[in-house]
């Protein structure tokens, strides 16, 4: 798949779901792979849209604060939920999330490859599986990424996928302020290309490729296999 083709590819249109997509056009099989922003805002009528996708496995990267104030509606009794934080817990760790984006990428792709690894192993099972974070665009922007080059999209392809959330959550007009877990407003910025780039970059600093990252973080290479399987034919 081109970049133009992954740009004209559309978001869907279900209520109260942001920045929710087909995030598996082109290099998986339609219907397999889906990206949002979270579900703790679904209506009556969106959780019946999206039950209609027929997702089997939903992926939360949130922490566990989170959660707590924001728990997913559920979409369907049938329905796995993986809560697999991709950052550090703050009240639990002394890692601290950093503040500036271009810090943030090769922090999250230090510090979340078990929760990457075990989205490849869901995956791996068939789908339909649904991705998210708060907003769609940092932690399921890097989960994405990975599963999607691990399937054989090229790069050009991945970013163009990764910053079509800026399109998808207004802020290609600039950063949209939100209320954080304590109440306080902040900002949520754009993203960037370069964020993406430096943040696969580190996973391959630290363990040679992306098949490394993830086999070493607990994923098998049954599961990379099943992967490719699920490509178009």
């Amino acid at each position: 798949m081109t970049e133009t083709e992954i740009a004209a590819a559309p978001f869907l249109d279900i209520p109260d779901v942001l920045n929710l997509r087909d995030a598996g056009a082109g290099v998986y099989r339609p219907g397999l792979l889906y990206r949002s922003a979270s579900l703790n805002r679904l209506t009556d009528e969106g959780a019946a849209r999206l039950a209609e996708l027929g997702i089997r496995t939903v992926v939360d990267l949130r922490s566990a604060a989170e959660l707590e104030i924001w728990p997913d509606r559920p979409i369907g009794e049938d329905v796995q939920y993986l809560h697999l934080p991709l950052l550090p817990d703050p009240a639990t760790t002394d890692l601290a999330w950093p503040e500036d984006q271009a810090a943030l990428y090769p922090f999250m792709a230090e510090t979340g490859g078990v929760a990457v690894a075990a989205a490849v192993r869901a995956l791996a099972t068939g789908g339909p599986m649904l991705v998210h974070c708060a907003v769609g665009k940092d932690r399921t922007g890097l989960t994405i990424a990975v599963l999607q080059t691990l399937a054989g999209l090229h790069e050009g392809a991945v970013i163009a996928d990764f910053l079509r959330s800026n399109v998808g959550l207004g802020l290609d007009n600039g950063p949209v302020p939100y209320l954080d877990t304590a109440g306080a407003e902040r900002l949520s910025r754009p993203i960037e290309a370069a964020h993406l780039t430096a943040a696969l970059a580190r996973a391959q600093e630290l363990h040679g490729n992306l098949e490394n990252y993830v086999l070493n973080h607990g994923a098998s290479d049954a599961d990379l296999a099943a992967l490719r399987a699920l490509r178009p034919e």
